[in-house]
This record gives C-alpha cells, sequence and structure tokens, in this order.
C-alpha cells in the first residue's frame, strides 16, 4: 500500500506499516469527476468522507481540487490582521480534522514548520503563495522517520514533461514545478517565522510567544549543532492549486510574494494538533509554538484562542 492509502484519521507515524517511502509521492494528475459548489458543501462532502474508518488521502485531495473558489462563499471567514496572517477557523470537523482559511497580507509569510505527525492539505482562493520546502535539521527526526529506522529517499513523481504538465492543468504543484519530493530524516510543526515576527509579517502562532529564539551560546551547551535550513524547493500556488505535505516529505513555509495584493488560502488538517514546531532558517532550532485562531466560524474572537480549546469545548 502507498501513501495515497495511508489512513488520514491516523497520525503519519501510526500507518508507517502501509506504506514505503520510495512511494510517497501523491503529486500526480487527479482524475476530477465532479465539481463541488459551495465552501458549506466541501465541508459537507469532508465530514461525509471523515465518517468513514479509513480515509485516504487522494480521497481528500480530490474534494479539495473539487471546489472552485468562490470569494462569496469564504469572504466571511477572511480576517485580515496588518501586521501577521491569520488562522479562521471554519469547522472542527468533529475531531477528525479541522479546516481553515488563512488570510495573508501583503509581503506575510510563516515561519518554517513541521505538522506535528499530522497530514496538511492546502488549496488557494485568492491571489498567490510561494511554498518554500526544506529538509529537516540533521539533528532532529520526525516521529515517522523513528518509525520507519531507515534513511529517507528523493523520488521524482513526474518521468516526463507530459506528465507534469498534465498535473499543472489538473492544478496539483509539486516544489520546483517537477514534482521532486525531498523526504529526509527529523520533525514535525506549522506557525510563524522568527525573522517575520521581527519585521512584523508573522502569524498569530509563534508570535504569541514574542517570536522569540534565544541565540546565546547557553542555548546550544548541550550540543545542539548551529546550521542553517538548507531550501529543497520553491513553488508558486495560484487560484484553486492543491498541494499536499506531511513530515516525511520534510518542513516548508508558505510566504506572500506580492508587496500590494492579499492572498486567501484553505488548509485542512488531519488529524488536528494544537501545537507544532517552527525552526529557524539560520540556526535550525526548533521551537514547540502553540497553534491559535483568530477568528472561529466567521466570528473574531477576543483573544487568540489555542487548537486545544476549540476540541475541548465541542465535547
Amino acid at each position: 500500500m502507498d501513501i495515497e492509502n495511508a489512513n488520514c484519521k491516523a497520525k503519519l507515524s501510526e500507518c508507517v506499516h502501509n506504506f514505503d517511502l520510495d512511494q510517497m509521492c501523491i503529486e500526480r494528475p487527479i482524475k476530477v469527476d465532479v465539481q463541488i459548489t459551495g465552501l458549506e458543501r466541501l465541508v459537507e462532502e469532508l465530514h461525509r468522507v471523515f465518517s468513514k474508518n479509513h480515509v485516504n488521502i487522494q480521497e481528500v485531495q480530490k474534494l479539495m481540487l473539487s471546489y472552485k473558489s468562490d470569494p462569496k462563499d469564504w469572504r466571511k471567514y477572511a480576517k485580515y490582521d496588518r501586521f501577521r496572517y491569520t488562522r479562521n477557523l471554519v469547522d472542527a470537523g468533529n475531531g477528525a480534522f479541522n479546516i481553515m482559511v488563512l488570510c495573508w497580507g501583503p509581503g506575510h509569510a510563516s515561519a518554517i514548520h513541521d505538522h506535528a505527525d499530522s497530514h496538511c492539505f492546502m488549496k488557494l482562493l485568492s491571489g498567490n503563495l510561494d511554498e518554500v520546502r526544506y529538509d529537516w535539521p540533521e539533528n532532529i527526526e520526525p516521529e515517522v522517520m523513528k518509525k520507519l529506522k531507515r534513511k529517507p529517499t528523493r523520488r521524482c513523481c513526474s518521468e516526463s514533461e507530459d506528465l507534469t504538465e498534465e498535473m499543472r492543468r489538473m492544478g496539483v504543484k509539486c516544489p520546483n514545478g517537477n514534482c521532486q519530493s525531498n523526504v529526509n530524516d527529523s520533525c514535525q510543526t506549522d506557525s510563524a517565522n522568527f525573522d517575520s515576527c521581527q519585521n512584523g509579517n508573522s502569524d498569530s502562532d509563534s508570535c504569541q510567544n514574542g517570536g522569540k529564539i534565544d541565540q546565546t551560546n547557553d542555548e546550544y551547551a548541550d550540543g545542539y549543532d548551529v546550521q542553517s535550513m538548507k531550501e529543497t524547493g520553491r513553488t508558486r500556488l495560484e487560484v484553486n492549486d492543491v498541494c499536499y505535505i506531511n513530515d516525511a516529505l520534510g518542513l516548508h513555509r508558505m510566504e506572500n510574494p506580492s508587496h500590494v495584493d492579499g492572498a486567501v488560502s484553505l488548509h485542512l488538517y488531519c488529524p488536528p494538533f494544537d501545537s507544532c514546531r517552527v525552526f529557524d532558517a539560520r540556526t535550525g532550532k526548533p521551537t514547540e509554538v502553540k497553534v491559535t485562531f483568530w477568528s472561529m466560524f466567521g466570528k473574531k474572537i477576543k483573544r487568540v484562542m489555542e487548537a486545544s480549546e476549540i476540541a475541548d469545548s465541542q465535547q
């Protein structure tokens, strides 16, 4: 069984007996034979799919591709902040998944982050975003790699230019435009970047902690090997493109390349998580942060709420 059939209702590391890293890539043409009209309908379909015991990755990706962005569907969730990108909860998915709208002002960016051993799907609703992928720091290992107990490999999903072009037509994006996924040893998370926090362009996750990463010598007295993060690929996402990442495929950051226009993206995480790790681009130093919401169900909240509080309130 390959990664396409890994169960989205389980952590990635719990699925390792079902797939081989040589078959990790799912970024290939997917036949979309139906069209979902409206964001509410998409959420309904996701609830239907996640009501089953087993939900494969390709099924979720197909649903995300089937919905065509319409601002009237998601405008009420699009809450911007002048200084940082925002995470706006659309649906809590009965604990099996959560789906949210992220709003990116001009120049806003996330930190380099992992995905806490979960699956991450993203669809662009408006504007453009760049996905930048990175290797894991050499001395950090994600849960899925610990389970596999083997060195990662680099695979190319596309075997011809025709296949790559077909993928573009279907709206599936790959790093470097050639579907080359970099699978490497290391770790997991999702949040905002130290550099962005210092510049005022940061998200509500890591900047709730002040966006501070101690750079003193004492910080690395435990033998931590300071090393800058290695970029492995960069992909420009356009409206209705869908991409997928998990910790076995590496780390990434998202950034709005425009200094004039905003961007809006739809994110689905399964299973949901309430904390993740962000990585300093200059040192590779990880920091665990709480993931938070700027608004819930279309209403701005008086204080930023953590994902764990949302889950507790729905039990």
